[in-house]
């Protein structure tokens, strides 16, 4: 038991490799038992734009053409 809790000290302890530059955002939680790393795409808004974009618009245009009778313009 003792020696799986060392280990695991130790391998909170060591640091991440560092050898490639990272462009992605990263957002670090560190607590005494939990290190959490989240790292961002940032290439994540553009295609969240493209997945996101044709069904928003859908909505849009179906939610306007239900207003259309109901407001009486054309």
């Amino acid at each position: 038991m003792n020696q799986r809790k060392d280990t695991y000290r130790a391998a909170l302890r060591r640091e991440p490799d560092t050898a490639t530059p990272r462009h992605a955002k990263v957002a670090r939680l560190h607590t005494r038992y939990v290190r959490v790393t989240i790292e961002l795409d940032p290439a994540l808004p553009r295609e969240l734009g493209r997945w996101v974009g044709p069904p928003v618009s859908a909505l849009l245009r179906a939610g306007a053409a239900a207003l259309r009778p109901l407001t009486g313009t054309s």
